[in-house]
């Protein structure tokens, strides 16, 4: 009896018991649509402007991920970027790239950028940039002072006098 009871069990099929109360609606549903396979065509590009001619243009990859390239334009751009690899142990590297380009302002003001991008972020350099403004002498004072004197107790937030 025991066997008959485990069989039904096993080949019982309860699955009509648990049919959705409702269908599911999805905005996402995937549709039938069959079309064409076309390959996209390019027309050509033509740029009514004037076409500047590239002076010097070098490339140089290594297999270590280390890198160099440069190039020059008739009309004063000049860029530049090599970057290296660094050791951080035996299985990490830190890539580390140093730069500069440089260009002509349509004012006519010459603009010289140069750069380091590292652990510490994008960090460029150039006359051109904004500067922060000084900071104003008593803030100055106040933080030499906090440098000099550090708390040599805890603050829990509480006054006392």
């Amino acid at each position: 009896v025991i066997l008959f009871a485990l069989a039904a069990v096993a080949f019982g099929d309860v699955s009509h018991l648990f049919q959705p109360s409702h269908k599911l609606l999805s905005p996402f549903a995937p549709k039938s649509v069959y079309q064409p396979v076309i390959a996209p065509t390019y027309a050509p590009y033509y740029h009514s402007g004037p076409q500047i001619p590239i002076l010097r243009q070098s490339q140089d990859s290594r297999e270590d991920g280390s890198y160099q390239w440069s190039y020059e334009t008739a009309n004063g751009i000049a860029a530049q970027e090599q970057a290296q690899i660094r050791a951080l142990g035996p299985e990490q590297g830190l890539k580390s790239a140093q730069g500069s380009y440089s260009y002509t302002a349509p004012d006519g003001t010459p603009i010289s950028l140069s750069y380091i991008a590292d652990e510490n972020g994008f960090q460029p350099q150039g006359a051109h940039l904004p500067t922060p403004p000084p900071i104003p002498a008593a803030i100055l004072r106040s933080l030499e002072w906090n440098a000099a004197h550090p708390q040599s107790e805890y603050q829990d937030g509480r006054y006392r006098s």
